[in-house]
């Protein structure tokens, strides 16, 4: 059983930064990736950005010059630094940890509870 904290989100104005952080309990040493999604009000769940152990990453085009990934601490703990935030960023974020063989859909994966993040005009 892997547990994932994260902290982070706040309130912001349109324009404005928040850097999320996740921990979790399994290190991504070996043949884990981390990621992480956000989840708006009516909307289906959305990658934002993934990561492997040795620093690959991807980014949805939305995240893409704005947002970056990046993992700290042992590969214990990722972190997700957002700038220029928009009202579309509104969402619940979550992070999340699965193996390099599964998708993000498997039932293996482990996901965080979230974090609110609200951007405001």
């Amino acid at each position: 059983q892997v547990e994932l904290v994260e902290s982070g989100g706040g309130s912001v104005q349109s324009g404005g930064s928040l850097t999320l952080s996740c921990t979790a309990s399994r290190s991504t040493f070996g043949a884990y990736y981390m990621g992480w999604f956000r989840q708006a009000p009516t909307k289906e769940r959305e990658k934002v950005a993934t990561i492997q152990n040795n620093g690959d990453s991807f980014y949805e085009d939305f995240a893409k010059g704005r947002f970056t990934i990046s993992l700290v601490k042992d590969n214990n703990t990722v972190l997700l630094q957002m700038n220029s935030l928009k009202p579309e960023d509104t969402a619940i974020y979550r992070c999340a940890q699965r193996r390099w063989s599964v998708s993000w859909d498997d039932d293996s994966v482990y996901w965080g509870q979230g974090t609110q993040v609200t951007v405001s005009a």
